[in-house]
């Protein structure tokens, strides 16, 4: 080439490189779903810490006492997204997400609840310094909270349990698998992996409307969808992980080990604030007393079913600061 056309055909090479500006710089997965969000990038950060061979992924933001948030199956962090920005004005928020699942990585040598709660005071206590956490727990994160209390009382000030029948001397493994079909999948060995690998999306997609308000797993005529595409496509995007699937049914598996745990911990003397879905208070109680024994407030949710932030924010919310806030 003429050496008066290639500086054009550099020139124009540059030109066309300043005008389209840099490459946008690749966004880390477990950033995906926050990125374009300014308000809560600006407010939150994703971090993570190594504890015994897991890697710990959490987001932290906000100011005051330090809450650590729970996340149950099939859910991640995220869950608490829409009620975090709320929450960070009265406490320095951890959402973690549990040890194998949503963005940690590395599997624990079980998914007893009691041996997850062991992974989390390490990162809590250990790692960040936090000896008077108070604890939101929801779903089977609710009964990693109520390990967690029931193994450092002292490193706990405050304790909210969200919708789950607590595994121990009121229900048996074999009761509680008796509570749903999902449990009994979920429990079976190898088998759910085999059926919901090739489709996790559409599985998640299906299971979340059963069991919000109105739905079939509630007797209820069907329920709209809880949860908009980004959201699941969120979750299916950690859920579709070979590793994370099967650590997600590993929490069904270990209901046996739960039980016997439950059963042996003292009861709890924590301050507890118990929240259900609409109508499951009672039922719930049954479970839950025989093993935290101050449960200083015990409220329903209206309107909702089993995904309580999401279905009723603004109540969950308001019981969570009222309950956990300094002096309360």
């Amino acid at each position: 080439m003429h050496p008066r056309r290639a500086l054009a055909a550099l020139a124009a090479t540059l030109l066309l490189l300043t005008a389209c500006g840099p490459a946008p710089e690749p966004v880390a997965e477990h950033e995906a779903a926050t990125r374009g969000d300014t308000e809560f990038t600006e407010r939150f950060r994703h971090e993570f810490a190594d504890v015994d061979g897991v890697r710990l992924h959490y987001v932290t933001g906000g100011h005051g006492p330090a809450l650590v948030l729970l996340h149950g199956w099939p859910q991640t962090w995220y869950s608490w997204r829409g009620i975090m920005p709320a929450l960070a004005e009265h406490f320095t928020v951890y959402a973690l997400d549990l040890p194998g699942l949503g963005d940690s990585t590395g599997a624990p040598p079980s998914y007893d609840k009691a041996t997850l709660a062991r992974y989390l005071h390490t990162l809590v206590a250990d790692r960040l310094g936090i000896r008077d956490a108070r604890i939101a727990g929801h779903d089977l994160g609710a009964a990693v909270a109520f390990q967690y209390a029931a193994q450092f009382p002292d490193d706990v000030d405050r304790l909210a349990y969200l919708d789950l029948p607590l595994p121990g001397p009121a229900l048996d493994a074999a009761g509680y698998r008796g509570l749903s079909w999902h449990i009994a999948f979920h429990s079976q060995p190898r088998v759910p992996e085999a059926v919901v690998a090739d489709d996790v999306r559409d599985y998640l997609a299906l299971f979340y409307p059963q069991v919000a308000f109105g739905g079939t797993a509630f007797g209820g005529p069907g329920a709209a969808p809880p949860f908009d595409d980004a959201e699941v496509d969120e979750y299916a995007r950690t859920y579709a992980r070979p590793e994370v699937l099967h650590g997600g049914f590993e929490l069904y598996r270990t209901l046996d080990q739960d039980v016997r745990a439950n059963t042996a911990a003292t009861p709890i003397s924590t301050p507890t604030l118990l929240m259900t879905a609409q109508g499951l208070l009672e039922p719930t109680r049954a479970t839950v007393a025989p093993r935290i024994g101050t449960i200083s407030r015990a409220v329903e949710v209206p309107g909702a079913g089993h995904w309580l932030a999401e279905e009723n924010p603004r109540f969950v919310t308001e019981e969570l600061v009222d309950f956990l806030a300094p002096g309360s």
